[in-house]
């Protein structure tokens, strides 16, 4: 069984970035109303044609027990993805395509993670119905999506915290 870790910069390193506020650099903007949390990740869309996309995407809860049985990747360029509501999420990422290589990360409501191109990992775990999500990722030409389908393993879900 996987444990889930908490998600902190140092730990996700290895997989991309860390998106979220505490402790990110920041300045005033619009005459001191606005304060500006400035490069908090790295955009890549590589490959011919790339450009960026923003997305909305809107997730639901997994069945219970949770199981992964696959992963994927996108070796073109980045994706990043943000909660619009303050709920914890899982983030499930590995080193290779193997249940060997899993590492869950439990994150906050106000945490994203943009994935590093090539990066392998796990669509949207959420607990909370009709969760949201800002995503940016790369549209353009080539194949930018490799899936990988193993026996599935489960994630061993303790107690969770939410906001309202």
């Amino acid at each position: 069984m996987i444990q889930i870790e908490a998600l902190t910069r140092a730990a996700f390193a290895p997989f991309g970035d860390v998106i979220e506020t505490e402790g990110a650099a920041h300045y005033p903007i619009n005459q001191g109303t606005t304060q500006r949390y400035h490069d908090l990740a790295r955009v890549v869309a590589a490959g011919e044609n790339g450009r960026v996309l923003v997305s909305l995407f809107v997730a639901e809860p997994r069945p219970q027990p949770l199981t992964i049985s696959m992963l994927e990747r996108h070796p073109l360029g980045s994706q990043a993805f943000y909660p619009l509501q303050d709920e914890e999420w899982l983030v499930v990422v590995g080193t290779s395509p193997s249940p060997q290589a899993l590492r869950v990360f439990r994150a906050s409501g106000r945490q994203g993670v943009n994935y590093a191109p090539g990066t392998w990992h796990h669509p949207l775990i959420v607990f909370a119905p009709a969760s949201r999500f800002l995503v940016v990722d790369r549209g353009g030409d080539g194949v930018n999506l490799e899936e990988v389908a193993f026996e599935p393993v489960t994630i061993a879900i303790s107690q969770r915290h939410t906001r309202a």
